[in-house]
Order: structure tokens, then C-alpha cells, then sequence
């Protein structure tokens, strides 16, 4: 599971460079840039998701059996809704960090911030309910933390299997709350929550794109 952040990271990477012709329109419109108007910014928001479903399909299609994930609708329609809302996020949070920052070197920077810090407060390698107090903010703000526990909690939040964890005989579920925090009956919340942050990421994107520019005569 984890390896979809590390794809996800791969292509908003990719996809800063591509946006990097959007900064240096200064000879059309007066040195102003086309995409300095909140239509095309929409559009540019609005035109990713096509893509984007298509990716979240195809990467669905070859990882869900790979791994041998439950075959049930209920986990599979889970599983792509996760993995769509996070290559969203991650997209956008491109899109933003290059609306908003000055040179395609310093959006890298930030880009390069965000990837740590995400990887760091995920959870997956301090469990959420073992981070210090003075820092679990930083666990309920990162979106990755939220992408794998909607990945977890779909597939094995309601599974009462016995497994040995720790030397102790536990339930799946059971583990998954007292280890990791993760309660099937929180997937309403978490299908919200992973919806939010695209959008969040996608208005800022329109309106730096609109509002801020760097251009200098």
C-alpha cells in the first residue's frame, strides 16, 4: 500500500516540470500570463481529473490483484476512491506550489519539503496513536495519513480473523484499532476528509494562479 505514495510523489514531480512553461509567458498579454485568469485556472483544475480516474483505474487494476486484496465491490469501489483522491491531492498540491512560489527551483524545494514531511507523519512509520503529543497535529493534518488509513480501514476494519501480533492472539480489527488508531465505523469521515484536500489544494491553485505574479519588467 505504501508504494502509492511513492508513485504519487513520482508524478507530481514529473508534473511540476511539465507546468514549468506556465511560469514565463512575459512576451503575450502585456507580460501577463494567460493562465493569470480564474476560467483557464478552473479548466486547468477541472481537465486533470479524466486523467487522473484513468490512472487510479489502471493503477487499481494491476496492484488490487497483486497484492490478492479481498475480492469484494464494497473494498474495490474503497480502494480506487482512496488511491483516486490521492493521486488528486497530490496533483493539485503540484499545481499549488507552482502557483504560488516564484521559480520552478523553489516550488522543487517545497515539493521535496512536502514529500518528507507527508512520508514522515503518514503513519506508516510512527503509528499515529505513538506520536508525542506536542506533534500528533501534524498526523491529523498530513493527507497521506489519511489516504492509509482509508486504504487499511476498507480492507481490514471490519475483518475479525484472528492473527498473532506482538506475541499476543488479537483480532485484524482489534490490532488495527489499538495499534494504529483506524475504526471502521470512521470511513465517512475519512471518504470527507480525503475529498476535502483536493479541493482545499485546487482553490488555492486557482487563486495563486490568478492573483500572484512574480514577473519582473
Amino acid at each position: 500500500m505504501y508504494s502509492s505514495w511513492a508513485y504519487s510523489v513520482a508524478q507530481v514531480k514529473i508534473f511540476i516540470e511539465c507546468l514549468l512553461s506556465v511560469y514565463k509567458y512575459d512576451d503575450t498579454f502585456e507580460g501577463r500570463m494567460s493562465w493569470y485568469k480564474f476560467a483557464p485556472s478552473y479548466l486547468q483544475v477541472i481537465i486533470e481529473i479524466p486523467y487522473i480516474f484513468l490512472e487510479a483505474v489502471l493503477f487499481l487494476t494491476i496492484t488490487y490483484p497483486a497484492v490478492n486484496f479481498y475480492g469484494s465491490a464494497y473494498k474495490v469501489f474503497w480502494y480506487f476512491y482512496t488511491v483516486f483522491c490521492t493521486l488528486l491531492y497530490y496533483k493539485y498540491l503540484g499545481m499549488m506550489l507552482v502557483s504560488l512560489t516564484p521559480t520552478f527551483q523553489v516550488a522543487t524545494i517545497f515539493a521535496s519539503l512536502c514529500y518528507t514531511l507527508f512520508s514522515l507523519f503518514s503513519g506508516y512509520l510512527i503509528p499515529g496513536p505513538q506520536f508525542p503529543k506536542w506533534w500528533v497535529w501534524g498526523y491529523w493534518i498530513s493527507p497521506s495519513s489519511w489516504s492509509l488509513k482509508g486504504l487499511l480501514t476498507s480492507q481490514y476494519g471490519d475483518r475479525e480473523e484472528e492473527i498473532m501480533a506482538f506475541g499476543e492472539q488479537k483480532a485484524l480489527n482489534t490490532f488495527l484499532d489499538s495499534q494504529y488508531g483506524y475504526k471502521h465505523r470512521d470511513l465517512p469521515i475519512i471518504a470527507v476528509v480525503l475529498l476535502a484536500f483536493p479541493l482545499v489544494f485546487a482553490s488555492v491553485f486557482t487563486y495563486g494562479i490568478a492573483k500572484l505574479n512574480y514577473q519582473r519588467r
